[in-house]
Formats: structure tokens, sequence, C-alpha cells
């Protein structure tokens, strides 16, 4: 099975010819601007994206009881967004490192799958990923955006319950 999602995951990354060398360069750059700065920055930051991710779906609270998804000002859901940020910090570092991206992809992937995150919910994440991201940074590229997220996004998600 794992063979099977690295195989996968390799097509979509070799599918998402949108996020070409490009688009990489320029979510790297955009991404340091927005997450490259003090640990006080990432995590407010990372509240922001999840507020805005229970708003526009509040069914999500119900994945996150272990780590006090009613509250985002808790120690253990910021503990919990600080590891999904460094998570996504890591892809968005390997993203011309394809085989490497891949191996991380596989990792996240099954922490999801053996959590029961339906794929639905990566959707909405990406949605909030991207509108916080344009009120932070001038001139955000939404489109290199998209594409390359969507590898990142697609290479998780991709196989778990609908």
């Amino acid at each position: 099975m794992k063979t099977l999602i690295v195989f996968v995951a390799c097509l979509v990354c070799a599918a998402a010819s949108d996020c070409g060398p490009l688009q990489r360069l320029k979510v790297k750059s955009q991404w340091e601007k927005v997450y490259g700065g003090s640990a006080e920055i990432r995590e407010k930051f990372g509240s922001e994206v999840w507020i805005h991710v229970f708003l526009h779906d509040p069914k999500v609270k119900e994945l996150f009881t272990r780590v006090r998804g009613d509250n985002v000002n808790s120690h253990e859901f910021k503990a919990h967004a600080n590891r999904v940020f460094g998570g996504i910090d890591i892809c968005v570092s390997l993203l011309n490192d394809p085989d490497t991206l891949n191996a991380e992809l596989t990792h996240l992937h099954d922490q999801h799958d053996q959590r029961g995150i339906p794929h639905e919910y990566f959707d909405v994440f990406r949605h909030s990923l991207l509108q916080t991201m344009a009120s932070h940074v001038e001139h955000f590229d939404q489109d290199a955006w998209k594409a390359c997220f969507d590898v990142i996004k697609n290479g998780i998600a991709e196989g778990l319950t609908e």
C-alpha cells in the first residue's frame, strides 16, 4: 500500500506542471515572508488560518477534540498548529526535491489516514491558507500557490476517506 501511495504522489508531482520551477520559487519566497519570522509571528499566522478554517466549516472542529480545537488559544491547539505548519514548511522547502517531498507526503498521509481525517477537509484548509496568505503578502500569486499547494495537499489527502 505504501508503494502505491508513493507512486500516486510521484504522479501528482509529475502532473502538477503548473507548479514549475518559477512557481516553486515564488511560493518559497512568499512562504518565507509569512512564515520565516519569529515564533510569535508564525503562531499568530497559524491561528489566523485555523480561525478561518473553523469559521468556514465549523464541523472541522470535531476532528480536533484531542488538541482542544474548541479553543485556538489553548496550549494544546497551539502546539498542534505548530506541528501542522512545521509540516507545511518542510513540504514547501522540498518542492524542488520530489523524491524527498514524496517521502514526507507519504509520512503525512499515513498520519492523517490513521486519524481518519476525511479528504474533503484538505480543500477547506487550502482555501483558508490561501486566503490568509493573500492578506499577508503583497502581490500574492494565487495561481502559483494553488498549483504548488495542490501538490502537497493531494500528496497527503489522496486515498483518504471521502
